[in-house]
């Protein structure tokens, strides 16, 4: 059998039709991202985010198992995210489906790919995902 396990996994994902005055809304995307993170069960360590005039919106939340992100086209109706998390105990699909509900979006194309997979780096199927120093 081959080894599956990775070290992190990466959401790709497309929102079209969303809410558009959602997404020009800074302290809404804001908040609505970090909800997200903390939905998804990770930490969250630090947040930057940028309103583009006239419109659209840019951010990323760092966490402690590494990000999300987001870039947004309210005159589209459009919004590209990013929601790599690594580690067993965090779930990006639950921040994906907290944030289809949020932005209104009647329509989502996601990938979804791992990272680090363990038989590509050379890490024993056993391995934890973090080695104790």
């Amino acid at each position: 059998m081959k080894n599956n396990r990775a070290l992190g996994r990466h959401l790709v994902a497309e929102f079209f039709e969303c809410l558009p005055e959602a997404l020009d809304d800074i302290d809404f995307v804001v908040q609505t991202m970090r909800e997200a993170a903390v939905i998804a069960g990770a930490t969250i360590v630090d947040t930057s985010f940028h309103r583009f005039l006239p419109h659209g919106i840019s951010g990323v939340v760092v966490i402690a198992e590494s990000h999300l992100t987001i870039h947004t086209w309210p005159e589209y109706e459009y919004a590209a995210i990013d929601l790599f998390t690594c580690g067993d105990e965090v779930n990006p699909w639950k921040a994906f489906d907290y944030l289809r509900k949020k932005l209104k979006s009647s329509r989502t194309d996601v990938t979804e790919h791992s990272r680090g997979k363990y038989s590509d780096i050379g890490v024993p199927e056993g391995s934890p995902h973090k080695i104790a120093t």
